[in-house]
């Protein structure tokens, strides 16, 4: 007789470390900003930047449950999720594909403007604020505290749809991202598994790419 909740090796680690690191290093930024200590909200700022950029990378040639293409789905899946008529499958579900590329997008918004920012004496910049004027620069610091608010939204509905999966569905999803494993019915295959190479380029990318917004943009 077939297990209807076979355990599978679904979150890979280097995504699971993504997670974790996005949500300390953004309470992190947020602390470092309230309490003035700006040199470390900048280096967390740029930490987070550097993130992002391996896990776009890690969306395009990670693992198969990592991958875009993968979690993100059309209008008529969710809808089958959404009245129950979609089978599971590891990963994301179709509603929770899309808010993870939102969650994304409003990270990329924040880190973004955070690079362009000046602060009302222009004594607190991002490494990029030379590159517009005064005015420009604190508009981007604008963009920036407003983006930080649509994140802290779509944070708590995160929260409160692992809290509903947790209650009503009877899912884990906590302890799916620490430990990688996810309950699902029979029939998913679980993780397929990718060379280490592709970690290391991303990685070596996303290094890169952090040094060089350290230097302004410069090499």
């Amino acid at each position: 007789m077939t297990n209807p909740h076979l355990r599978r090796y679904v979150w890979d680690v280097p995504t699971r470390l993504f997670h974790w690191g996005i949500a300390a290093l953004v309470g992190f930024s947020w602390w470092s900003a309230e309490n003035g200590h700006m040199d470390w909200h900048y280096k967390s700022g740029l930490v987070v930047t550097g993130l992002l950029v391996f896990r776009i990378l890690w969306g395009f040639v990670g693992s198969d449950t990592a991958r875009f293409g993968q979690f993100l789905r059309g209008p008529v899946a969710v809808r089958a999720y959404l009245r129950g008529q979609l089978a599971p499958r590891p990963g994301h579900n179709p509603l929770g594909g899309w808010s993870v590329l939102a969650l994304l997008l409003v990270l990329v918004t924040q880190v973004t403007t955070g690079l362009f920012s000046v602060d009302v004496d222009g004594m607190e910049s991002g490494p990029l604020s030379y590159l517009l004027d005064f005015d420009q620069g604190r508009i981007a610091a604008e963009i920036h505290e407003v983006s930080f608010n649509l994140l802290l939204a779509l944070v708590a509905l995160h929260v409160l749809a692992i809290a509903y999966h947790l209650v009503f569905k009877r899912h884990n999803l906590t302890r799916a991202m620490v430990t990688g494993y996810q309950s699902f019915d029979a029939g998913g295959t679980g993780l397929a598994r990718v060379g280490w190479w592709r970690f290391v380029i991303a990685a070596a990318l996303a290094v890169a790419a952090v040094y060089w917004l350290s230097r302004g943009g410069r090499f």
